[in-house]
This record gives structure tokens, C-alpha cells and sequence, in this order.
């Protein structure tokens, strides 16, 4: 019995992506781009082929789906994703990279772009020689300080629950809620939480709560962290605040706080209406180390050459490992 063969399902399509393949041009192009992402006067200079050849012979890879362009500034640039192929096209050009893995002139091609990216990374590595004595300065011209922030803020677990404490106008409030669950924000001034409610009324995970540092109006063990920021120079009992910010942390629970460094500005402290002239954070840590928590570390802050107040300190704990 003779055995009958099937016939292609897509025979002009097949027959389409053998003849693009054939062209020598174009087996160079994709060789080429299909690890590097390039532009049309790069692949000429690693061709040594002139523009218009290099642009058709581009042309016939995009139309054909063999390579992907996209705009940058005014120029185009060319890339061939694998993945993107259709299984049997995928075939095809696995194979045909496969026979030409030893020709000549690929080789020389791929000799040619590994002398283009060098260049192209010594061209980076001269800039930035010669621009580290200002790149900090020209980073914040150009892109500012706020992305460095957000990508801290977005290593926060995304379904954690934050205590804002003394959270103000709900600055650190609003920054925070859209990279976590839910945020609590507390504060005792009805101006501060009516400012803070204008700031965060978008904000759906957040929840705005008046009540007393020494009295939290949050129930125990529901938080995953808690913050406290530039608030304990102003309570008259600064045990009951962090015995109060460690009760609603749940075990583990992480708290932050941040406040003055101890100073002699007795005319700030009258000023800003403080009950006390900073805060020794060993001090702070001896308080959290008696209350079950952990891992207590504290560290001065830069300070910013723009900053007129007291220098200030970060002190980071975890809560206690057991619910009392």
C-alpha cells in the first residue's frame, strides 16, 4: 500500500518564510537581531551595507513578522522576538540559524557588533567617568528624587495593613496606600485629619481615625507595620506612645519611627510647640527591648543641605513574635 504524504496545511505560508529565509541579506539581519536590539545605521555599519539595501531587506523581516520596530526619538529600532514566531516559522529559523552557525560571514558580522557594543559601552563608561563629580546633581535636574521613593515604597508587601501614627496632613499616608492594602492614619488634631481626608478622599484603602498616641483607637495585633514620624517630641508620655504603637503591631510586625536627634535649640522647641528637645534613641531602644521587641536598630540621618531643624534619627524594630 503506498504511503500518502499530507500536505502542507499552510503552503503559502510556508512557501513565504522559505523565500524570506533565502535571501542571504536577511539571514544575516536576523542573526543579528535576534539577540540585540538595533538601529538601521548600527546594522549598516556591522553589514557594511548600504542604507537602502539594509532598510528594504528590514521592511520584508517586519511585513513578514520575522522582526518587531518601534519608535525612539528619531530613530527606528529593530528586534526579532522567537517566542513571537509562529511554531512552524520558529522551526524554520532554528534550523536555518543552525546551518549557518559556521559561515564566514556571519562570524565577521558577529566580530563587527561585538566591536559596536563595546564602543557603545565605552561610550557610557566615558560619561560617567567624567560626570561622577555632579551626576547626583544632574539626576535630580533631570528625573527628581520622587522615583527613588516610589521604588523603595513599592518593595512593601502589597496586602500589608499600615499604621500611620500622627499621620498630620496624610502626606506619608497618601504615598503609602498605593503600594499596600490598607492604611490607617491617626492623629488627635481635627484640623491635621480634615487636611489629611482632603488629601487622601481618592484613596479608598485608607482610613482616617482620631485618637490619642497613648491611646490607639486600632485593635491589637492587626497591623503588619507601623510608623511614627516627628511625633514623639510632642507626647507627654512617650512609653505609653510606643507601647501603644507595639500593641497594634501583629508578631513580627515591623515598626519605623523617625524623630529629632537631642538638641539645645530651646527657641525651636518653643516654636514648634514641643514638649521636649529631641529623643535619645537608646533610649527609645530600651523601651521596645522591654516590650518584647526585636531586631532594635537606629541610625542618624543626612541631613539635607536645604533643612533648617534639628538633625533627625531612623530607628527600626520588630514587634514581639507572640501576641500577648
Amino acid at each position: 500500500m503506498e504511503r500518502m504524504i499530507a500536505a502542507p496545511q499552510q503552503p503559502d505560508a510556508m512557501l513565504a518564510w522559505m523565500e524570506c529565509l533565502s535571501d542571504p541579506t536577511r539571514l544575516r539581519l536576523l542573526r543579528l537581531l535576534e539577540r540585540n536590539e538595533l538601529g538601521v545605521a548600527e546594522l549598516c555599519d556591522v553589514l557594511q551595507l548600504p542604507q537602502s539595501t539594509v532598510s528594504r531587506h528590514l521592511k520584508v523581516l517586519v511585513d513578514q513578522d520575522w522582526a518587531r520596530n518601534r519608535r525612539q526619538g528619531t530613530n527606528n529600532l529593530y528586534r526579532m522576538v522567537l517566542d513571537e514566531l509562529e511554531p512552524p516559522a520558529r522551526r524554520l529559523w532554528l534550523l536555518a540559524r543552525e546551518q549557518t552557525a559556521s559561515w564566514a560571514t556571519a562570524r565577521q558580522d558577529e566580530a563587527r557588533l561585538a566591536q559596536l557594543l563595546r564602543a557603545k559601552q565605552t561610550d557610557s563608561q566615558t560619561f560617567f567617568e567624567s560626570a561622577a563629580a555632579k551626576w547626583d546633581k544632574l539626576r535630580d535636574e533631570l528625573y527628581g528624587r520622587n522615583f527613588a521613593r516610589s521604588a523603595m515604597l513599592a518593595l512593601l508587601p502589597g496586602d500589608w495593613t499600615v499604621a500611620d501614627l500622627a499621620c498630620g496632613t496624610g502626606q506619608v499616608t497618601a504615598e503609602i496606600a498605593c503600594c499596600v492594602g490598607r492604611v490607617i492614619g491617626v492623629d488627635n488634631s481635627a484640623a491635621m485629619l480634615k487636611a489629611a481626608k482632603r488629601r487622601t478622599v481618592h484613596l479608598p484603602n485608607v482610613e482616617l481615625r482620631r485618637g490619642d498616641l497613648a491611646a490607639l483607637p486600632i485593635d491589637d495585633a492587626t497591623c503588619d507595620a507601623a510608623l511614627l514620624f516627628l511625633a514623639l517630641t510632642y507626647v507627654p508620655d512617650m512609653t505609653a506612645a510606643v507601647q501603644e504603637m507595639a500593641r497594634v503591631l501583629k508578631p513580627g510586625g515591623r515598626a519605623v519611627i523617625v524623630d529629632l536627634l537631642p538638641h539645645d535649640r530651646e527657641d525651636f522647641r518653643v516654636e514648634m510647640g514641643q514638649a521636649r528637645r529631641g529623643v535619645e534613641a537608646m533610649e527609645l531602644e530600651v523601651m521596645l527591648g522591654e516590650i518584647g521587641c526585636s531586631d532594635i536598630r537606629h541610625r542618624p540621618l543626612p541631613a539635607e543641605a536645604s533643612t533648617k531643624g534639628p538633625g533627625l534619627f531612623l530607628l527600626r524594630a520588630s514587634g514581639s513574635k507572640s501576641a500577648d
